[in-house]
């Protein structure tokens, strides 16, 4: 009888944890986990250079109130609701202007998940719509975050196809013209179209896009800002290259050239980036002699560099722009072989451009251009910084709705309740 007790209290025993472990596991997955909040403590204060030209006083110390962005995106508890917040995205549209004018954006991006975020955020508007073309060989997890992100807001997706992007290869085109058949499906009824990459950052505020777009100059005018194909640089155009997927490209044979291009055209030579009419955009889409050059660009070097200005500068294309040469603000960039105009690179050259530093800042704001190229985080984390704080408060001063408290990206040392003395509300 006591060996019999003693199994009865052991049985007893395994069947009271049996049902413990049991109720702790359907208490946790009944329970849904918290998003691991943002980070707010340990933030350094920004540069007190950045006084110079963020018009504050030099004894005055801001911080950012968010220091762990990557980390929470990957978060896979994140909630769409606290990320708005957390992540100080602007939603409402900010005047009655910007709501009668939403942009298009496309933006072509590969890697560095915090410039691209802050790139976001920046630039995001909820009257406008946006297009995100990721690089189909970034990593796995870059490519989860992006989608966990970009799918929380209805008036942004990712491209419905995505490239390989080779570096000067016809696929860094193609994912452009990718965009632009998802955004002529779109239901907002966007006015114009501007192109980004991931290490961009805006200069303008959205109602000085707006503002810039809709001047005289350029309300019916596409901006590809460029000039007849130089002589020095038609190997692009005149020898045939294969693009080595998702690595470089390759010149096809020593002295085997490409034959003409179609209907006669004048290639022209210019930027990459733009800002496109919708009716333009669905003439590059159907029209035959958009959609021929295309096919021709297709084993040229770097033929973002000459099909828009080239389809620009044809008289019968809407919005068309002839002779228009290198006018057009759409990026400030320091070139290497250009200094004499820039002064120098604070930051440091790769592949001719400048990766600005802190002191790049000044000469950036004053160009007044729609954008600036390239920033890196990593490498000089305080230029970053000092823009998008300085944009930040551009944006929320010209606005003429009540500034919500979630939409400010700093506070300051003296008075953490206050941002550049404006009034919130919740």
């Amino acid at each position: 009888m006591r060996q019999l007790g003693g199994r009865k209290c052991s049985f007893l025993l395994c069947l009271g944890m049996s049902t413990l472990i049991c109720s702790l596991i359907y208490l946790r997955t009944r329970t849904p986990s918290e998003p691991k909040p943002l980070e707010r403590t340990g933030c350094n204060a920004f540069s007190t250079e950045c006084s110079a030209f963020l018009g504050t006083e030099e004894e005055v110390l801001w911080y950012p109130h968010d220091c762990q962005i990557e980390d929470y995106v990957h978060n896979s508890g994140l909630w769409c609701s606290d990320l708005t917040r957390d992540l100080h995205f602007i939603t409402s549209p900010l005047s009655f202007e910007e709501k009668s004018y939403p942009l298009a954006f496309i933006l072509t991006i590969h890697k560095e998940l915090e410039i691209f975020i802050r790139l976001f955020r920046a630039i995001y508007m909820p009257q406008n719509v946006y297009c995100i073309h990721v690089d189909s060989k970034s990593p796995p997890e870059y490519q989860a975050a992006v989608r966990r992100l970009v799918g929380c807001f209805p008036n942004a997706f990712l491209s419905s196809r995505s490239e390989m992007v080779t570096y000067a290869g016809f696929s860094r085109l193609q994912a452009d013209i990718n965009c632009m058949k998802d955004l002529v499906k779109s239901d907002v009824g966007w006015k114009k179209v501007v192109n980004l990459c991931g290490q961009d950052f805006p200069i303008m505020s959205n109602l000085e896009l707006v503002h810039y777009l809709k001047s005289k100059e350029w309300r019916d005018r596409n901006m590809t800002p460029g000039i007849k194909q130089p002589q020095y640089i038609r190997y692009r155009t005149q020898f045939q290259y294969r693009e080595i997927v998702g690595s470089h490209l390759a010149r096809i044979g020593a002295k085997q050239l490409k034959g003409p291009p179609p209907h006669n055209l004048e290639i022209y030579f210019g930027t990459a980036y733009y800002a496109l009419t919708r009716a333009f955009v669905d003439f590059v889409l159907t029209s035959e002699t958009a959609v021929d050059l295309l096919k021709w660009s297709r084993d040229t070097f770097s033929p973002d560099e000459h099909y828009w200005v080239t389809l620009n500068n044809i008289k019968e294309a809407p919005s068309s722009n002839v002779g228009a040469n290198w006018s057009g603000a759409v990026r400030a960039i320091k070139w290497a072989d250009q200094e004499s105009l820039h002064g120098g690179c604070k930051g440091r050259y790769v592949r001719g451009v400048c990766v600005y530093g802190l002191e790049d800042l000044p000469w950036i704001i004053n160009t007044n251009s729609m954008f600036a190229n390239k920033f890196d985080s990593k490498t000089f984390p305080g230029a970053l910084d000092c823009l998008e704080h300085w944009h930040r408060n551009k944006v929320l001063t010209q606005a003429t709705v009540p500034i919500q408290t979630s939409w400010q990206l700093s506070m300051s040392s003296t008075n953490s309740s206050s941002y550049f003395n404006m009034s919130t509300a919740e």
